[in-house]
C-alpha cells in the first residue's frame, strides 16, 4: 500500500470519517458527520499520484480485472480497521470511494435504535429487511443484530456479502462469511448452495436482481431467518421495489410469498444532531395480519396507516421518530423537515406531541 494513502486512511480514522474519496486532479476528501472536507496539506504537484495511490491497494490480478471491467468492489485492511472499497472510472480516469468499517461491532442498545429492533432477533424464521440510503448505517444495524444472535444462540450464521464489511468473530454461533469474487462467483450462486450449508440465519448483503430476490424469498420460506438490505426509503417503497422486480405474471404469487415470510422492515437514515455527529431515525414495520393482507392484496399504500396504528407492536413512523428527536432536543426542526417524506404529517406530529 502506498505510504500516502496509508496516511490518509489513518487521518480518516482519527477524525471518525465515514468515507474517503480519491479523484484524479482533485485533493482527496473525507466525509465527517455527513460533509465532505479536503484532506489538508495534500500536494497535487504529481498528477499521477492519485492513480498510483489507488492502484497500490490492488494485486496485479485485481488491476487487470479492473482494466477490463472498469469497476470493482473489494475490502482492504489497515491494522485492525477495515474499508469497503469501490473503484470506478469516470471520463477515462480511475476514481475510488472507501467506506470505513469499524473493527468493533456495536451493541444494538448503543446505536440509539428503538427497543423493537433487538426483539427482532428472537424470531427463528422469517425475513427482516433493513433499508435506507447509502451510508446511513444499514450494514451496522444488521451486523449488530447478527452479532447479538452470535453471542446468545448456538446456530450457524451464513453471510453473503460484496464485499465483507464487519468480520464477525465466532462466539456461541458458527460463523461463515462468504465474499463475492473471493469465495463465490455471485449472489445467485451462493444462495443456491446456501441451503446445503445448514444455516439457521442468512444475511444477503444486498438484493440486487430478480434471481437474488427469488432465492432469498425461498430461503426465508424454508424455515430460515433471513436478513437483507435495500436502498429504499420506506416500508411501502420496499415492498413495491421487491414486487416490481418480477414479471407481471408472477407478481401475485410473489405477493403471497412475501406476505407469508415478512417479519419486519426497518427503514433508517442518519441525520445531523444538534450536538454534532449523526443520529439514527427509523421507521419500523412489524408484520401482523393487516400487514400481510395489504401485501397479499397489492395494497402497499396502506402500510403507512398500519404503521401509525401499530405502536402497540413497536411500529413507528418516520415522521413520529423525527418529531420525537426534535422535541427531545436531539435535532432541529429544520433538519427534521429536510429528511421528512411527509412534512405536513411531521408538523402535525410535532403539534400533537407538544400537547401531550
Amino acid at each position: 500500500m502506498h505510504t500516502k494513502i496509508k496516511e490518509i486512511l489513518e487521518l480518516a480514522l482519527a477524525n471518525n470519517a465515514s468515507d474517503i474519496h480519491f479523484s484524479m486532479s482533485v485533493a482527496p476528501k473525507i466525509r465527517v458527520n455527513g460533509e465532505l472536507i479536503d484532506v489538508p496539506n495534500f500536494s497535487l504537484d504529481n498528477p499521477k499520484l492519485i492513480g498510483e495511490m489507488i492502484l497500490s491497494v490492488l494485486s496485479d490480478d485485481q488491476q487487470k480485472k479492473l482494466q477490463v471491467e472498469r469497476e470493482m468492489d473489494l475490502s482492504i485492511s489497515l491494522d485492525e480497521s477495515r474499508f469497503r472499497v469501490n473503484m470506478y472510472y469516470q471520463q477515462g480516469e480511475i476514481n475510488c470511494a472507501m467506506r470505513v468499517v469499524t473493527s468493533n461491532i456495536p451493541l444494538i442498545k448503543d446505536l440509539n435504535l428503538p427497543s423493537i429492533i433487538e426483539s427482532l432477533i428472537d424470531y427463528r424464521q422469517g425475513f427482516v429487511l433493513v433499508t435506507g440510503p447509502t451510508g446511513h448505517g444499514k450494514s451496522t444495524t444488521v451486523a449488530a443484530m447478527l452479532n447479538k444472535i452470535n453471542s446468545s444462540r448456538k446456530e450457524h450464521i451464513l453471510t453473503i456479502e460484496d464485499p465483507i464489511e464487519y468480520v464477525i468473530k465466532p462466539d456461541k454461533s458458527l460463523i461463515s462469511q462468504r465474499e463475492i469474487g473471493n469465495d463465490t462467483l455471485n449472489f445467485p450462486s451462493a444462495l443456491k448452495s446456501a441451503l446445503r450449508e445448514d444455516p439457521n440465519v442468512v444475511f444477503v448483503g444486498e438484493m440486487r436482481d430478480l434471481e437474488t430476490i427469488t432465492s432469498a424469498l425461498t430461503i426465508a420460506e424454508t424455515g430460515h431467518l433471513l436478513f437483507s438490505t435495500l436502498h429504499t426509503n420506506s416500508a411501502a417503497q420496499t415492498v413495491d421495489r421487491i414486487i416490481d422486480v418480477f414479471p407481471e405474471g408472477s407478481k401475485e404469487q410473489v405477493r403471497v410469498q412475501m406476505a407469508s415470510v415478512i417479519t419486519a422492515i426497518v427503514s433508517q437514515r442518519l441525520v445531523p444532531g444538534i450536538d454534532g455527529g449523526r443520529i439514527p431515525v427509523v421507521e419500523v414495520l412489524v408484520a401482523n395480519n393487516a400487514v400481510r393482507n395489504a401485501i397479499r392484496e397489492g395494497k402497499s399504500f396502506m402500510l403507512d396507516n398500519i404503521i401509525q396504528t401499530g405502536s402497540d407492536l413497536g411500529m413507528v413512523g418516520l415522521e413520529t421518530s423525527l418529531a420525537r428527536l426534535v422535541l427531545g432536543g436531539k435535532i432541529t426542526e429544520e433538519v427534521a423537515l429536510s429528511y421528512s417524506l411527509r412534512p405536513t404529517e411531521l408538523q402535525a406530529n410535532l403539534r400533537n406531541l407538544k400537547n401531550k
